[in-house]
């Protein structure tokens, strides 16, 4: 049986033997899944889909700091990260569409260093 990931750069399935990184994914899950919204693990998820509806604001954008690093803290306390640093890159102005750009570190339990963009909606 060959059981599939998601791309966090597409958002797309592909099969497990498709060198995608478990820590790369379950970065990606926890960031956009809704928190409280999958019946089998409810404190799995991010409250970022809750800053759609804000402008983009500093207030915005410590706040979209502090939902990552609460969606990611689960990978600290279960031992696949060592640690997880959350910066949030930019203003967001000068891009097309009005969102918050976050700039995740994280060290893996090999001490391995990881970097992850990831975007973030939020009204305009």
């Amino acid at each position: 049986m060959i059981s599939a990931q998601i791309n966090p750069l597409s958002g797309d399935y592909v099969a497990a033997n498709a060198a995608i990184d478990h820590l790369a994914n379950s970065i990606y899950i926890r960031l956009v899944t809704p928190l409280n919204s999958w019946w089998a693990d409810p404190s799995l998820g991010s409250r970022l889909h809750e800053l759609q509806r804000d402008k983009d604001v500093p207030r915005v954008r410590v706040l979209a700091k502090q939902y990552a690093e609460d969606a990611l803290q689960p990978l600290l306390a279960d031992g696949r990260a060592k640690s997880v640093v959350v910066q949030v890159s930019g203003d967001g102005q000068s891009l097309p569409t009005p969102r918050v750009a976050l700039l995740i570190e994280v060290v893996d339990a090999s001490d391995r260093r990881h970097v992850f963009d990831h975007y973030v909606s939020v009204g305009g």
